[in-house]
């Protein structure tokens, strides 16, 4: 069966680098295929794995609203638009969402999109899909279900009050959650034990922490993707922990 982990956590956490540094950390373990989906509206985990985006979901559920091609039925269109936004490489494919929607009723191109990315996903032994810090993209666009929840906070109260809400949040939408963590960033040296307090109280699953890495900061300076950071940076070993002992 399928595994999906999904990624949450407020702007600037560093939840998309932490994503592909996951499909990083999965292929090397030989865990594949994966299917990666940037359900984010400010997509950018194609830049975390150096990849080209021509087109995305959010185009090809416009496009469903217009003329089908003659001998097409929807079904089939909405398929090979789909197929079309599929960014193949070894081991992996990459999915984006695009812009959320617009104005207009996308309802029958939206039930679409949800049936064949059920099947799709159907296709990969893992599905890494970066939200925002909502979890509606889940319950839209793929089954309503997620077997790890990974929230990515920073290390302030305000941060661990903010993943609390994402977590609360998945419950109010009756996801199924199985499994739900969180990962503190960019932390300089011990966790303040103010933080910790809060993760306590708010009921998390502290998975781990990553300390600050000047390495992604000069990798997105110089617009390099991050999943080509060294393998002895101190953000992907300390990544590395976290992921050994959550997902295998």
């Amino acid at each position: 069966m399928t595994m999906l982990i999904a990624m949450a956590g407020k702007g600037g956490t560093g939840k998309t680098t932490i994503a592909g540094l996951l499909i990083r950390y999965l292929l090397g373990k030989d865990i594949k295929p994966i299917l990666a989906v940037d359900a984010d509206p400010n997509a950018n985990l194609n830049e975390v794995l150096g990849l080209k985006v021509e087109t995305t979901l959010g185009e090809a559920r416009e496009g469903i609203k217009d003329a089908v091609p003659t001998g097409m039925t929807r079904d089939i269109y909405m398929e090979y638009k789909v197929e079309e936004a599929l960014i193949e490489r070894e081991g992996y494919d990459l999915v984006v969402m695009g812009r959320p929607e617009g104005p207009g009723c996308y309802c029958h191109a939206n039930t679409l999109l949800s049936r064949y990315m059920d099947r799709l996903c159907g296709n990969y032994r893992v599905v890494v899909m970066d939200n925002e810090a909502g979890m509606e993209h889940i319950s839209r666009l793929v089954a309503r279900r997620a077997d790890i929840l990974l929230i990515v906070s920073d290390p302030t109260q305000r941060g661990i009050l903010a993943a609390k809400r994402i977590r609360d949040l998945a419950g109010e939408l009756k996801l199924d959650i199985k499994k739900d963590y969180v990962i503190i960033n960019r932390i300089n040296g011990e966790l303040p034990p103010a933080v910790k307090d809060a993760v306590d109280e708010a009921g998390l699953n502290l998975a781990g922490c990553v300390p600050e890495d000047d390495l992604i900061l000069r990798y997105d300076t110089e617009g390099r993707p991050t999943v080509e950071l060294p393998d002895d940076a101190k953000s992907v070993q300390a990544l590395n922990e976290i992921f050994k002992t959550i997902v295998c």
